[in-house]
């Protein structure tokens, strides 16, 4: 595989025929599938402790604002995304509005509005797993192309990620830009940072937002972006887990196969959904370091924005 070429494969993508297989062995498994509504105090103490942190640093030396949004906060944040993503799954609560108002309070510490943006294209991401019209998880064509190989280049594509996760979405014109719940992730968005720009102060924001930019992008937790689907341990395998300490407090989000193959199962139960059925992620390649796999992507020129797999873009409800 060229470093500046996608890999393009004529095969499905493996989670929905693995699904399948562990169902019929561990039936038992089924068991884990739920809901954990606990989850949402998680969400509480995420964002009480983010603005907690804003208000101590509202007057404190530019480079405390700096070390402590990348050493602190980007944790936070971090941990604020995975919840999101429970929240894109449904995870928490039955009823749908329960999960979108839980998502919009968790994003309230990014200072950007994209909780509600991210469950649509997510969801579309686990149907069409690859297929360049509907995942918003790959990388456009001209965006991998200049970023090419080189340390410089991809660190700067790692600082700026957002911004490229926000123009991909433009290539995807089955998706409504806005609905109702949008516009009011928003709204209510645009007002806490009003909040905290008057009541705090502007330095208090700016430690939201670059907490944020850390928390996905320049930092080893950024690393959670190729681990997940680039091909970095194997040509073909383009699901990896990570099974590494800092699972512990990114609720297990690291556990990207077992969360492919049933994701109605909840962070907490996910180890358990490995432990049940180990023939089946045991024989998988996995990463055991973010921050190795954070240099590793730097430094490596056969990985690429090129290293992800494609494959034909089908309509939807087509297997």
């Amino acid at each position: 595989m060229s470093p500046q070429d996608f890999r393009f494969s004529n095969e499905p993508e493996p989670h929905k025929q693995r699904t399948r297989a562990i169902l019929t062995s561990h039936p038992e498994v089924r068991e884990l599938i739920g809901k954990n509504p606990t989850t949402f105090l998680a969400i509480l103490f995420c964002v009480g402790s983010m603005v907690a942190l804003a208000w101590l640093v509202r007057d404190a030396a530019w480079y405390w604002v700096l070390l402590l949004a990348y050493f602190v906060g980007a944790f936070f944040n971090h941990s604020l995304f995975v919840l999101i993503h429970e929240c894109s799954h449904n995870l928490l609560f039955k009823k749908k509005s329960w999960n979108y108002l839980a998502s919009i309070l968790a994003n309230l510490p990014h200072g950007l509005p994209s909780a509600v943006s991210f469950t649509r294209y997510h969801i579309i991401h686990h149907s069409h797993q690859g297929e360049f019209l509907w995942d918003a998880d790959l990388p456009g064509r001209k965006e991998a192309a200049w970023f090419g190989n080189n340390p410089f280049s991809k660190a700067l594509w790692l600082l700026l990620f957002p911004f490229f996760q926000l123009f991909r979405t433009f290539r995807l014109k089955h998706i409504r830009p806005l609905d109702g719940w949008i516009v009011t992730n928003w709204i209510v968005q645009f007002a806490f940072d009003a909040f905290i720009w008057i009541v705090f102060g502007p330095q208090a924001l700016l430690f939201l937002l670059l907490s944020f930019f850390f928390s996905v992008g320049l930092h080893p937790l950024g690393a959670r972006w190729i681990q997940e689907h680039y091909l970095t341990l194997d040509p073909v395998q383009e699901t990896y887990s990570y099974y590494g300490p800092l699972n512990t407090i990114a609720f297990n989000v690291g556990y990207h196969n077992e969360h492919h193959d049933l994701p109605s199962v909840p962070w907490n139960r996910l180890p358990e959904l490995r432990k049940r059925a180990p023939e089946f992620y045991n024989t998988l390649k996995a990463h055991r370091s973010w921050t190795l796999l954070f240099f590793r992507f730097l430094f490596d020129p056969s990985i690429t924005l090129h290293s992800r797999m494609l494959r034909a873009d089908r309509t939807p409800g087509q297997d």
